[in-house]
């Protein structure tokens, strides 16, 4: 009985670690794909504010799309947390889930105040 349920757990932990990282790297695939859209949108937007002789405020769409983009890139990195085997792997994750929060939240201010200065503009005009 102990040699079955030995085998059972060491297949179980091999199941979920493959799982979880089909899961990341799914995750990060698509954190990818927005920052890469994303990129062509806001690229596009300076071209189309160029060609309209208009501003060239994009920041808010692209610092959309790299929040999004984030936070898809974090939920992997929390997902990798499931398959850490040691404290030093996990030490490293834990640096790089700190910089990415900080990231977002730097981001997310950035959009904030880019929003604020576009209502502000408005209100001048």
């Amino acid at each position: 009985m102990g040699e079955f349920l030995g085998n059972f757990i060491a297949g179980y932990e091999e199941v979920l670690r493959f799982v979880a990282e089909c899961v990341v790297y799914s995750l990060e695939l698509v954190g990818i794909l927005i920052i890469v859209i994303g990129s062509i949108k806001a690229l596009l937007q300076v071209f189309t504010r160029i060609k309209k002789k208009k501003p060239l405020n994009v920041m808010i769409s692209l610092g959309k799309s790299l929040s999004l983009a984030l936070e898809f890139k974090m939920g992997a990195e929390i997902i990798n947390t499931v398959i850490v085997r040691d404290l030093k792997e996990l030490g490293i994750l834990a640096i790089v889930i700190i910089i990415r929060a900080l990231l977002a939240i730097l981001i997310h201010w950035e959009i904030k105040m880019g929003i604020e200065d576009d209502e502000n503009e408005k209100r001048v005009n």
